[in-house]
């Protein structure tokens, strides 16, 4: 079954999804269907909880950054992120990640 595409708007700093583009400030554009925005939402949850797990381990002076598990999952999950808004997204979007270089080839197709 094919589902409506909506435009909405993203904000990548503070993982909001919005349908309007005045509600506060956004970095991308892209066309998805409601289940495509439960998936990002469920990404953007998943890094808030990460979040949550480095500040607490913040304050645990002898771990270092390159070695924190938690740290490792937030990259990995902005990185499906950042996949998901090359893939909806429009060419302004597709040019400033592609410009990052974070994605491989494989995933920008």
């Amino acid at each position: 079954m094919n589902e409506e595409k909506k435009t909405y708007y993203i904000g990548l700093a503070n993982g909001e999804i919005s349908r309007s583009a005045t509600s506060s400030p956004w970095n991308f554009r892209i066309e998805a269907t409601d289940d495509e925005i439960t998936l990002l939402r469920e990404l953007f949850d998943q890094n808030y909880s990460t979040e949550i797990q480095n500040f607490f381990r913040a304050h645990v002076p002898y771990i270092q950054y390159h070695y924190d598990r938690e740290n490792d999952a937030y990259d990995k999950t902005l990185k499906k992120v950042y996949g998901i808004i090359y893939e909806l997204g429009d060419e302004e979007a597709r040019q400033y990640i592609e410009s990052l270089g974070i994605l491989s080839d494989d995933e920008q197709q």
